[in-house]
């Protein structure tokens, strides 16, 4: 018979920890949520606008584009409105291609930003591209800065491709390519970290990534990575695509990884609808790592999908509102309520699992199905409280979850009170 571990993921993989501004990525600190903004960086008023919405979101870590000489001019002064209004989100500086000569022209820009990611694909070619990666590694530790070495394979280094795939052909059973691919992907992180720690990069600086858009691919290439380095890792599934199809692929290949212990940051790549909030990479993220279990965010509802068993769509429209209304707080609630992201509300829509879910969750309704009585018993801590009916069942039973978080989480009111109405009644 196969034995199956106890639920819950596996022990963290041990990791060197890296200070990223106030952010502490890998060694026994929470798996960091980050984001990168799809403003032009050189848009000084658009970028700051973003990133402070990345950040009330929940991203802990902000990447912004750094590709031109107007770009790299602008970080300082988005650095500046950023602080002046209160948001100290650390900056990443995305460099690909051009990334030595701009730090060298805007020195200000690396003093500026909380990190580098430097692509070791795309820094140059032969002696250029020692040099040209010297020159960014030395910017990093003139400025104290970390470095993620960022490996894509889409810009994967094209000589060590090439070097391997002819040596792979000589071998007496040679690999398939997809196989290279992914050995070159681990060896050109592996190797530019090296590299890195002789140009004088401390160890404890370095984070590492290897970026595919394939979810088998990705799982392959991290536990390789995983098992041969002991660098923060940061992972992400690249061009993750739109909607659900993005939102399931990363979510399927980050969950496998975070599950076996591998990732000590996470960035999920969604292409944005067009009009879509760039948050919502943020929310997903947050989502991922709250629903395994391995951090809090914000308080999570529950609901059911809906059958032939329920009277109309007001349950959904419930939860969604209840849900929208608990985010939107969390900003206040945060510092306020301690303890608020571990809350579970339960809107369920008719009588075959509304008690029993809600009953698990600290607030629970069961709204009324096809056929049963048009009232929806409200649960507070697995104990059946008060009966709502009539035209104002979203305002009762939201009024409800507020005062148990006023009463449960506060500070002042301490754990001890209790948080149930005193009888159980019906609200015309």
């Amino acid at each position: 018979m196969k034995c199956y571990p106890e639920s819950g993921p596996a022990p963290r993989r041990r990791s060197c920890r890296v200070r990223v501004g106030h952010v502490a990525i890998g060694g026994d600190a929470p798996i960091v949520v980050q984001s990168m903004t799809n403003t032009d960086t050189a848009d000084v008023a658009g970028t700051v606008q973003q990133v402070a919405a990345l950040a009330r979101a929940g991203s802990e870590l902000v990447r912004v584009t750094v590709n031109n000489a107007e770009a790299a001019a602008a970080v300082p002064a988005i650095r500046e409105r950023l602080d002046a209004m209160g948001v100290g989100v650390p900056l990443v500086g995305d460099f690909h291609f051009n990334g030595h000569r701009l730090l060298a022209q805007h020195p200000a820009c690396a003093e500026a930003l909380a990190k580098l990611r430097i692509n070791p694909g795309n820094v140059g070619r032969g002696a250029r591209r020692d040099e040209q990666f010297a020159t960014l590694i030395e910017f990093a530790c003139r400025y104290g800065k970390p470095v993620r070495i960022g490996v894509n394979w889409g810009s994967l280094d094209a000589e060590l491709l090439a070097r391997m795939m002819d040596e792979n052909a000589r071998l007496p059973e040679p690999r398939d390519a997809a196989a290279v691919t992914r050995e070159a992907l681990v060896v050109s992180a592996l190797e530019s970290a090296r590299q890195a720690e002789r140009l004088g990069l401390p160890h404890e600086r370095i984070v590492l990534s290897c970026k595919v858009s394939a979810v088998q691919d990705l799982i392959a290439v991290y536990r390789e990575l995983a098992a041969r380095c002991d660098h923060a890792l940061h992972l992400g599934l690249t061009e993750a695509g739109m909607g659900s199809k993005g939102i399931v692929a990363s979510t399927a290949a980050l969950s496998v990884l975070l599950q076996e212990g591998i990732g000590d940051t996470i960035r999920i790549s969604l292409t944005p609808e067009p009009g879509g909030d760039r948050t919502r990479e943020v929310v997903v993220a947050q989502e991922i790592l709250q629903t395994m279990g391995l951090r809090s965010f914000a308080p999570m509802v529950i609901a059911c999908p809906g059958c032939g068993r329920t009277a109309s769509t007001f349950f959904q429209e419930l939860a969604d509102r209840i849900q929208s209304w608990l985010r939107a707080q969390m900003p206040l609630w945060r510092g306020r309520y301690p303890g608020v992201e571990n809350l579970r509300v339960a809107v369920m829509g008719c009588v075959v699992n509304g008690p029993g879910e809600s009953k698990h969750a600290n607030v629970g309704i069961s709204l009324p199905g096809s056929g049963e009585n048009p009232v929806a018993p409200v649960y507070v801590d697995g104990v059946k409280t008060v009966t709502l009916k009539g035209g104002d069942i979203a305002a009762e039973f939201q009024k409800i979850v507020e005062h148990y978080v006023v009463t449960r989480y506060s500070t002042e009111a301490g754990k001890a009170q209790d948080t149930r109405p005193a009888q159980d009644t019906a609200h015309a």
